[in-house]
């Protein structure tokens, strides 16, 4: 008998799908489509267990929904601008260009050699020209929609990348890439105003039912959108205004300080003259450098200055002390906090620290707050004292009471504020997309237009990494004419943040070869939005929300028709081995190559699917995928001992699953549906891959019972069931395991190829018995089973239990004291 060999037939079936342009796909309407998309990779070089999982969850999907009978979109591309190929062509040399290139070969040979089965036609690359072109096309429709600005502002910069990161991208004080401590500078930056949109991202999200809800958490605390009101303070010395935002204007009364960032407009004013005005700016320089995740640390001390200042109380005109801090941000609120020790925990312990009075304005309803010193802030609501006209008041009443009294006196009103900020997507790196801007002394900044697009990157580049923005060294990149007057003029110099590029290549794949749009409305509106959407948590803030907004912008602008992208997101677990991360530096890395080269694709994909559900953690087993290689080996043995049941010249097809039959074959043929059914709901409504592929191994179980217990000239009377039932194995084992299904259903003599078929459905009929086994149980221990009919009353299963040979001796000389039936599973005779 022929053995499986993965190593042979495994490129010859990818070789065939790919000479029969197997998986092209075209927009058609009459057809119902379905978009399923997994994120696409920076082109490293190497595909590693992660990009493996995530792949094969996807084209499981992809496979199993064109049986189905969608018209399945399943495209891929590349990533392919970013701070690695830079990093490489320092390092080593390289042309950036070319090193990706190089890498993007050597992936997709990878990709192909697991058997999935893109629509390599709709190929996107990020770093060609044909796709930033209109990265910049788009950058200046915001532009012109004064949605893309540039100002200098306090950013976060990375020394060893450097160049600076939006907030998104600083993880705990340090680079989400490199993982550098990551300090501010000042610089002048482009920004898209993403502010805008924040109502919409927030409100939109009860719009994705088929997102993980800790997804949407993620987003909506990022938004972080606050209610509550301005109040406004006046600086005694200066008579300067001094607006603060508080959520909580019902302790406006027990306000006994106030604290400034460090970049705030009146810091200047206020410290001039000051005893320790040159300690206070060292202070001052020092929480600059600072992080803002740094400085708004839990574990970072809070640490102050009195500036000489007091802030005068809008309600009763008290005088309070303003000092600098290092936990307050300018870009947060107004860069201004009141301080309410009584009723703020961080407050009260800053207060202590600093001896500052604490006065409690809002008492507890259960004691007394006033009688003696607080042992901790008391941040519930209450009732008002200390407060005037506002005492007795509930004080979420007196929020609202106090802002309209203060609103009537013109010190204050009602303000949402966001912790969102606008996107800062300039880069000062080489291998990104050039902003498409000039700057004029006569004219100022000028858009290029559009017919002088693309803003091409120019080769040949000297790249040091000492450089803060190489192109700014590229005279011939610099140097060009205002589109405008025509007078000597420069290109700005920065690149665009790489989630520029991936906030909307998901609609690129729609219509991927257009050449005078970024993209066709009518392909658009049919494919999008992307119905599953597959990728790593580590993108629940970053990527998806700009895509977030890039769609909602897009449907503003009459592009779209969507206001969302992606109808369901699936955010897979990591791969570990031996418990941990795979890394070099602990020696337990496994490569998809190692995986394939060892077993075969087909291996390797069923493990990863069988070993956890998609969405969990995936410890793995070089014996699970052994024991996986070992079924597939069961599977191939299975067919080759009974191809002989496919010898006609007319092949036997399951049109008619439905066959009189009984005993031995009906068990089989119930087994054969019930598979069916499983595996259909696993796939459809659960993704729970590894329970489908249990389900498919019960049945190659059960048929090679069937067929140990039955004898040749049965085996060969029941050819008809038997061939269905293995016709059945190979259509529904195809989207896991596609190249030994291929092989084995052209063994057989079908024609076409396994994944053209219609998937098989069940007939709930078929999955109904007559019978059940029901276990008996005295005091809760199994002394016997039974065979009985499926409706069986309770009566009836105490008496056929007390006539079991094997429960009898347990009951005799006993009294019973209960007996608990379940009906179709269970009897249990309590006795002493």
């Amino acid at each position: 008998m022929e053995e499986y060999n993965a190593s042979e037939l495994e490129p010859r079936w990818q070789a065939y799908w790919a000479e029969h342009d197997f998986y092209r796909t075209e927009r058609d309407p009459l057809q119902k489509k379905y978009y399923v998309l997994e994120m696409f990779p920076y082109p490293s070089g190497k595909l590693h267990m992660g990009h493996m999982r995530v792949y094969s969850i996807g084209d499981v999907l992809a496979r199993f929904l064109r049986m189905r009978g969608f018209n399945v979109l399943h495209p891929m591309g590349w990533d392919a601008f970013g701070l690695p190929a830079e990093n490489a062509a320092i390092e080593h040399g390289a042309d950036p260009a070319e090193w990706t290139d190089s890498n993007i070969a050597a992936m997709k040979k990878q990709q192909d050699a697991l058997g999935l089965s893109y629509d390599w036609e709709r190929e996107v690359t990020t770093c060609y020209p044909e796709y930033y072109r209109w990265n910049q096309w788009l950058f200046l429709l915001f532009y012109h929609k004064g949605l893309a600005y540039k100002k200098k502002a306090p950013v976060n910069w990375c020394p060893s990348c450097q160049t600076v990161l939006a907030n998104e991208q600083v993880v705990s004080g340090e680079c989400w890439r490199c993982g550098s401590e990551v300090s501010r500078r000042e610089l002048e930056q482009w920004f898209l105003k993403i502010t805008d949109y924040a109502d919409r991202l927030l409100e939109d999200l009860k719009l994705l039912e088929g997102w993980p809800e800790r997804v949407k958490i993620m987003q909506e605390n990022w938004i972080g959108r606050s209610q509550g009101s301005d109040l406004v303070f006046t600086v005694k010395e200066t008579g300067d205004e001094l607006t603060v935002f508080t959520t909580r204007p019902d302790t406006l009364l027990g306000v006994t300080y106030m604290v400034l960032a460090p970049e705030h407009p009146l810091i200047e004013k206020l410290i001039a003259g000051n005893p320790r005005e040159n300690e206070i700016r060292d202070f001052i320089q020092q929480i600059r450098r600072e992080s803002e995740i740094t400085r708004t640390s839990a574990e970072t001390e809070k640490i102050g200055f009195f500036t000489g200042g007091h802030a005068l109380n809008p309600v009763n005109g008290e005088e309070v002390p303003i000092l600098v801090g290092n936990y307050v941000l300018m870009s947060y609120g107004t860069g201004a906090v009141m301080g309410v020790p009584a009723h703020d925990q961080r407050d009260f312990l800053f207060a202590t620290e600093y001896n500052l009075p604490v006065r409690v304005v809002v008492n507890s309803p259960e004691q007394d707050l006033t009688a003696g010193p607080l042992l901790e802030a008391y941040e519930e609501p209450g009732y008002m004292v200390n407060s005037g006209e506002f005492n007795g008041l509930p004080s979420e009443e007196a929020k609202r009471a106090i802002t309209d009294w203060l609103i009537e006196r013109g010190k204050g009103n009602y303000r949402v504020r966001y912790r969102l900020r606008d996107w800062l997507i300039s880069r000062q790196r080489y291998w990104g997309t050039p902003i498409p801007i000039i700057y004029c002394e006569e004219c100022g900044a000028v858009a290029v237009p559009e017919e002088d697009l693309p803003v091409l990157l120019p080769a040949g580049i000297n790249l040091t990494g000492l450089n803060q923005s190489p192109l700014a060294d590229c005279a011939d990149f610099v140097h060009t004419r205002c589109p405008h007057c025509g007078k000597e003029a420069r290109r700005e110099t920065d690149t665009m943040d790489t989630f520029f590029c991936s906030s909307w290549y998901y609609m690129r794949y729609a219509d991927p070869r257009r050449g005078e749009a970024p993209f066709n409305r009518e392909e658009v509106d049919y494919w999008l939005p992307v119905d599953q959407y597959i990728g790593g948590i580590e993108h629940a803030v970053l990527h998806l929300l700009y895509s977030r907004f890039f769609t909602k912008f897009f449907h503003d602008q009459g592009m779209v028709k969507i206001q969302e992208p992606f109808q369901r997101l699936l955010a897979q677990g990591m791969v570990y081995k031996d418990g941990a991360k795979m890394s070099k530096s602990k020696g337990n890395v496994v490569t998809p190559d190692e995986i394939i080269q060892r077993y075969g694709a087909d291996t390797g994909r069923l493990f990863i699917l069988f070993a956890a559900p998609p969405e969990k953690d995936l410890d793995w087993s070089d014996r699970g995928a052994e024991g996986c290689y070992r079924f597939l080996r069961r599977v191939w043995r299975l067919f080759q001992q009974n191809m002989d049941l496919f010898t006609d010249k007319t092949p036997v097809r399951g049109e008619d699953r439905g066959l009189p039959v009984s005993g031995k074959e009906e068990e089989l043929q119930r087994a054969s549906h019930a598979a069916i059914k499983k595996v259909t709901a696993d796939i459809e409504e659960r993704f729970n891959f590894n329970t489908a592929i249990s389900a498919i191994m019960e049945l190659v179980n059960a048929t090679y019972g069937y067929l140990n217990e039955t004898a040749e000239e049965d085996r060969m009377r029941n050819r008809t069931l038997i061939c269905q039932v293995l016709e059945t194995i190979v259509i529904i084992l195809a989207p896991f395991a596609p190249h030994i299904c291929e092989e084995l259903w052209h063994r057989c003599g079908f024609t076409g190829s396994v994944h053209r078929q219609q998937w098989p459905s069940f007939d709930p009929k078929l999955l109904q018995v007559d019978e059940a086994e029901v276990v008996i149980q005295v005091n809760g221990k199994v002394r016997g089973r039974i065979i009985v009919p499926v409706n069986s009353s309770g009566e009836e299963l105490l008496e056929e239990a007390h006539k079991n040979e094997k429960v009898r001796p347990y009951l005799e000389g006993k009294e019973v004291l209960k007996a608990i039936t379940v009906p179709g599973k269970l009897v249990n005779i309590v006795v002493r």
